[in-house]
């Protein structure tokens, strides 16, 4: 039998070679995505929150929206921007992370 190869053809160094060049992979995106901006909008763009790296970054917040007497409106609508901004992030990182994978789950790298 070949160094390497085990019992059923099983290549043991094509293995190791193709969990590198993910590790790799991953590295690279993981790089990417750190400084990759996401920004969502709420109360029609009168509230907007753009965060990176799971951080706000920026908190835009229109005058119009600012009433003394609803604060609880401009919260709500502060929560929902910064949400869904965050949500964007985790989507799109679990996305790319699932191309360079395939799909499995519980890698050690």
């Amino acid at each position: 039998m070949k160094p390497g190869r085990m019992p059923g053809g099983f290549n043991m160094n094509a293995l190791m070679k193709q969990a590198q060049k993910m590790q790799e992979d991953m590295k690279k995106l993981q790089d990417e995505l750190a400084v990759r901006e996401f920004t969502a909008s709420a109360g029609g763009g009168a509230v907007k929150a753009t965060v990176c790296s799971k951080q706000l970054k920026k908190l835009e917040i229109s005058p119009e929206v600012i009433d003394p007497d609803d604060s609880e409106m401009l919260c709500d609508l502060v929560m929902a921007a910064v949400n869904e901004a965050m949500n964007q992030c985790e989507e799109v990182t679990a996305k790319e992370m699932e191309k360079i994978t395939g799909g499995v789950q519980g890698l050690p790298f």
